[in-house]
């Protein structure tokens, strides 16, 4: 037989000498097949290098994959651009033989995430989950797999649960990048860093801090950080904070956003009269962060790609209920650096 033609069942029934039935039962692992044919058929599975036909198995499918994105509620910007990012990709789901909705929950409560997720047992084939990682949430989580709900983490992982993947940036590295460039922007000038986060719950968030800390210690020795400052991706509360922040350092010379409620921070920042004095690096391209950039209240943007995501939490989802390969490099999401000079 040519390399080039695709193993089909057919060619692994008759090498193994049993019916097709036969095959179909082992591959799925359904009863009335003895151990001993099942371990000949698997030998001859590995020996041939079979591997499903994704397309057909798609085509054989009797009803649509369901798709469930979990994001969290609120008034986070990014979040909005991932939500429409899976209206986006809704035709390219369809040809596939897949449908996806999108369910809001407050990520901030662990109990409120994992009885979302709970809810989730019969109603999909794939979660794909933006939440904090927590004992609730990991246990949650490892019921939906345990049920065969294939399940994918999205922007912020959860690595202790028994989800399938994780789709996002290396955040450990994104927080040392965002310290690298606030450390080139603010030069020899001595002060203090302010930080602003959603959750030290999240684990992105606590990442990037711990890459922002490591770098700003071992190479910026003239810059003091201050506690984070926790506004739970709120505008309406990172405002307040910020805008004491300023009244209470003066010389305060950077400041790093992790999360969201960056409108809060931009209209603090621009009310102080210190916008163009302060160092500001934040996350996510937003609207927002464009003007910010624009404007000259913010110094660079460390962007994920919203889109990209999306498209790849989908792709890897699918391949998991299919049996598809997955190329690795096309699911790697990119830290992108945007300055007002290269805005796209």
């Amino acid at each position: 037989m040519p390399e080039a033609e695709r193993i089909s069942l057919h060619d692994v029934a008759h090498a193994a000498g049993v019916s097709l039935a036969t095959v179909d039962r082992v591959l799925h692992g359904r009863s009335g097949v003895r151990a001993r044919t099942a371990e000949h058929v698997q030998a001859v599975v590995e020996r041939l290098g079979y591997r499903p036909d994704p397309a057909a198995a798609r085509l054989a499918r009797k009803s649509r994959a369901r798709l469930a994105f979990v994001l969290p509620s609120g008034t986070n910007t990014f979040v909005d651009m991932l939500d429409k990012q899976v209206q986006a990709v809704a035709p390219w789901l369809t040809e596939q033989r897949a449908a996806a909705m999108v369910q809001r929950a407050d990520v901030f409560s662990a109990q409120a995430l994992a009885r979302q997720l709970a809810g989730l047992r019969d109603r999909c084939d794939a979660a794909i989950v933006m939440g904090l990682d927590h004992p609730l949430v990991r246990a949650a989580i490892d019921d939906l797999v345990a049920h065969g709900v294939v399940v994918i983490t999205l922007v912020s992982d959860v690595p202790g649960s028994r989800r399938a993947r994780f789709v996002g940036i290396d955040n450990v590295t994104a927080g040392r990048t965002a310290a690298s460039l606030l450390g080139r922007f603010v030069g020899a000038r001595a002060g203090r860093v302010g930080i602003v986060m959603g959750s030290r719950a999240l684990r992105d968030h606590a990442e990037r801090l711990f890459g922002f800390e490591q770098v700003i210690q071992a190479e910026h020795g003239h810059l003091k950080l201050l506690a984070p400052l926790e506004g739970h991706d709120l505008s309406e509360r990172t405002e307040p904070m910020v805008t004491k922040l300023l009244k209470r350092e003066a010389d305060l010379v950077g400041l790093y956003s992790i999360g969201a409620g960056n409108r809060g921070i931009q209209a603090a920042l621009e009310r102080s009269g210190r916008a163009g004095d302060i160092t500001w690096i934040c996350h996510e391209l937003t609207p927002h962060a464009r003007q910010a950039l624009l404007s000259g209240v913010a110094a660079a943007v460390i962007n994920q790609d919203a889109g990209h995501e999306v498209r790849s939490a989908c792709r890897l989802a699918l391949a998991a209920l299919s049996g598809e390969r997955v190329v690795p490099d096309q699911e790697r999401i990119r830290i992108d650096i945007f300055l007002r000079d290269n805005l796209p």
